[in-house]
């Protein structure tokens, strides 16, 4: 059978899904500078293909334009057509980049921090995921049984991502049932971004290839255990060196750095409607999950929302260069563009006002009651995530970092996604998100 390869051009929409079109390969260097058509209410197809009240109805047109620095093209040896695709840009037919443009708001954000600061953004994702077989030993966690079960799948998985321009950095079975993850090394500014959604993609091809589906969901069942996103951040200088550290600042964080973290938590209860936005993420971000309940920075502690990570001096490491913080009450159900934008603005957000950190928790603070959380800086996130949106759309601060009518649309889609499951048993809104995702 005649094929002639096909390549999409693609981006990482407001539900979370990586969506574009295709274009014949032969006409790449035409594509490259003139894009392809796209239509502006695409960005209000929710979750569930639905189309949430969208302000553009059917008018208005745009262009995704291919990034020549984000391409992806891996072919798997299987007979299987490439996974040939690139990261793109949604711009006016002018050129001009939309306003609803998450990867033209990360970069604005990333070109606002340097211009102000002098300094670079590296980030590192982690990614959960669950396999959907239960029939198969996985193990205990952290196991080499489990490890063992989907070694095959791990080791195509790394090869593709490898493949595809990440560096991966480990893979290992994680301690929920049936659940895996994957780290990569940090990369600086968009391309962090753009290397999280690889590698989702990498892992869904892979999953596909080999008929042992897979899914992102932040949680199967509401007792079950949640797959989350981690973030991990630091600065670098002019020069490519290490900016984040301070032996003297709190949990060692330099003076730009508790500053920015300082921000993302003043703001945290907010921007969880972008870093957490689906209905089922918030049943996640709770006590004693292992993912975040308080706009807490904590040492070393896995259910603060802003972690100070371990750093080692064995073989005479530098502290300075291993050094980073992670932010922890992030899901799949969001854009890793929109993810980090959100992180970074509220993060500059806090160096232009200076604002400082609590000092890092080593505690539980669910032991806390409210009088001694609000007594020390600290609050509950929201509890739903029509109370996430809520919060968004009455923060005057936090739509001000935003050009219009991004919030608005980003409100209508996110409700539009709620009004889908209206309808729904508790039961079957955790299977709607499990086969979505």
């Amino acid at each position: 059978m005649n094929r002639e390869e096909i390549i999409m051009v693609c981006c990482s929409d407001l539900s979370g899904h990586v969506k574009g079109k295709a274009f014949p390969a032969i006409d790449l260097d035409k594509r490259r500078s003139r894009g392809i058509g796209w239509v502006p209410t695409n960005a209000q197809i929710t979750a569930f293909n639905s189309i949430a009240d969208t302000p553009f109805g059917a008018l208005g047109d745009l262009l995704l334009i291919p990034d020549s620095d984000a391409e992806v093209c891996v072919d798997f040896e299987d007979g299987s057509p490439k996974e040939h695709f690139f990261m793109g840009d949604i711009c006016y037919t002018d050129g001009k980049t939309w306003e609803c443009c998450l990867r033209g708001i990360l970069k604005q954000a990333l070109a606002d921090f340097k211009a102000e600061t002098g300094l670079d953004i590296q980030s590192a994702f982690e990614v959960e995921f669950q396999f959907l077989d239960g029939s198969v030993n996985y193990g205990p966690g952290f196991g080499l049984i489990g490890f063992r079960e989907k070694k095959a799948f791990g080791e195509a998985y790394v090869a593709a991502m490898r493949a595809a321009g990440v560096e991966p950095d480990s893979f290992l079975k994680e301690w929920g049932a049936q659940q895996y993850e994957a780290t990569m090394h940090p990369k600086i500014g968009v391309t962090a971004a753009d290397h999280a959604v690889y590698m989702r993609e990498m892992a869904r091809a892979t999953a596909q290839r080999m008929d042992d589906p897979i899914t992102f969901t932040p949680l199967r069942a509401p007792d079950g255990v949640g797959n989350g996103v981690h973030i991990h951040m630091s600065f670098l200088d002019s020069e490519g060196g290490p900016a984040t550290y301070d032996p003297e600042g709190p949990g060692g964080l330099g003076k730009i750095a508790r500053h920015f973290v300082a921000g993302i938590l003043r703001h945290l209860a907010t921007i969880v409607a972008f870093t957490s936005p689906s209905a089922i993420s918030y049943a996640r971000l709770t006590p004693h999950r292992w993912s975040a309940a308080y706009n807490n920075l904590g040492y070393r502690d896995r259910e603060a929302s802003v972690r100070i990570c371990p750093v080692t001096d064995v073989g005479g490491l530098d502290v300075a260069k291993q050094f980073n913080f992670e932010f922890r009450a992030g899901d799949s159900t969001a854009s890793p563009h929109l993810q980090l934008a959100a992180i970074i603005l509220a993060g500059l957000d806090g160096v232009r006002n200076e604002m400082e950190p609590n000092e890092p928790t080593e505690e539980d603070l669910s032991l806390l009651d409210d009088k001694q959380l609000t007594e020390r800086g600290f609050e509950c996130l929201p509890s739903s995530l029509e109370s996430a949106l809520e919060r968004l759309e009455n923060d005057a601060t936090v739509r001000s970092w935003f050009r219009d009518p991004f919030i608005d649309v980003y409100l209508k889609h996110k409700r539009g996604e709620l009004e889908f499951l209206n309808d729904l048993s508790p039961e079957e809104i955790y299977q709607a998100y499990e086969s979505t995702y």
